[in-house]
């Protein structure tokens, strides 16, 4: 059974705006999904809610939307970190047509008053008709997609 704190960041309400970067509420983004109202229909909207969810600290969500292969069994939120915005970059696959797609990004944060931030293109698959995370792009397979 997966261990994780479901405790969320107060400064997040429904109707703030979200986190993902979206023009709509919390309550009308992410948080329809995170509530499980509805699920990501693209590995991009996908991206954006687990993002979001890291705001807010809800591992339960994260846990549910990562694949079984590499889902890990539980999940600390460092306490000192903020996430602060997030750049999608870039899109691959992903489609009503598709089994699986890409989404790279940038997801900004500070610790401990220190800006810094992670640079990763993240696999997404098509499992029981949802999209969820699998794990980042190799690096060398990231490189040979682009030459």
């Amino acid at each position: 059974m997966a261990r994780y704190s479901a405790r969320r960041q107060p400064a997040i309400t429904d109707s703030a705006p979200c986190p993902c970067g979206r023009e709509a509420t919390y309550r009308d983004c992410c948080g329809s999904f995170h509530r499980g109202e509805t699920t990501a229909p693209t590995p991009e909207r996908l991206m954006r809610s687990r993002y979001s969810a890291f705001v807010v600290h809800d591992a339960a969500y994260l846990l549910r939307t990562w694949h079984p292969a590499t889902r890990p069994s539980d999940l600390d939120f460092d306490p000192d970190q903020r996430w602060t915005g997030l750049e999608i970059l870039g899109t691959t696959g992903g489609s009503a047509f598709h089994t699986e797609g890409t989404v790279e990004f940038i997801a900004h944060y500070s610790e401990q008053g220190h800006a810094d931030s992670q640079h990763e293109n993240s696999r997404f698959l098509r499992d029981n008709g949802q999209w969820v995370y699998v794990s980042p792009v190799p690096p060398e397979a990231d490189r040979s997609r682009t030459s």
